[in-house]
């Protein structure tokens, strides 16, 4: 990103010294208080790779060390961005820096289950204070861990962005999941919204119970 002759390289996001000076140029790009920026019609050129790091936890690291205060990393989490290439990236209308997530940005920690049946709505909360009801616009998908022969699910919250779902809030899912017939097989899946989404076959399912 070129600077002109009134900017100073601690006047970008890239050049921040500490997360004082990250705060005040995202507060003044998320407006705070007025609804999430815009961040996917945004188009500014790429500033390079900040020393930031989401682990797969949810705990965002800032120059090698924690982020403790929850107001910081809710304001850093407006500003977030997974684009095409794979890469999330903080966005502000004037510049776009690489950060690193090790597995997703968010953790969806708590879910309420209301209705039944095809009524049934599953209202997540993030640890960031997104709140997401699973639907035709907020899929869950459910993906094979490596190596451990487990299921890592996903939620989708925005634009490309998506929230692991912890696994005390996985055991409550599989509590209230049934067997639905989806394309000619028997699967095991949850609903919400109007939406069966697939864990798993259901011979699958049986084969991990031990039955």
């Amino acid at each position: 990103m070129q600077q002109d002759s009134q900017t100073s390289p601690q006047d970008t996001l890239a050049g921040a010294r500490d997360t004082a000076g990250l705060t005040a140029l995202i507060s003044r790009a998320a407006r705070a208080g007025k609804g999430l920026p815009p961040v996917e019609r945004w188009n500014p050129p790429f500033c390079g790779d900040l020393d930031m790091e989401i682990r797969a936890d949810g705990t965002w690291f800032y120059l090698g060390t924690p982020i403790g205060r929850m107001p910081l990393v809710q304001l850093f989490s407006t500003v977030l961005r997974k684009d095409e290439d794979g890469r999330t990236y903080l966005v502000t209308p004037v510049e776009r820096v690489g950060i690193r997530v090790v597995d997703a940005p968010f953790v969806a920690v708590e879910v309420d289950v209301s209705g039944q049946g095809e009524a049934q709505v599953l209202t997540f909360r993030t640890n960031v204070g997104d709140v997401v009801e699973a639907g035709p616009d907020h899929p869950l998908r459910f993906v094979d861990e490596d190596g451990t022969g487990g299921l890592k699910p996903y939620l989708h919250v925005r634009g490309r962005l998506e929230a692991l779902v912890a696994r005390p809030v996985m055991y409550e899912l599989a509590e209230i999941g049934e067997e639905v017939e989806i394309d000619g097989q028997a699967m095991f899946a949850v609903r919400s919204k109007g939406v069966a989404f697939p864990v798993m076959p259901v011979d699958q399912l049986e084969r991990f119970s031990g039955e």
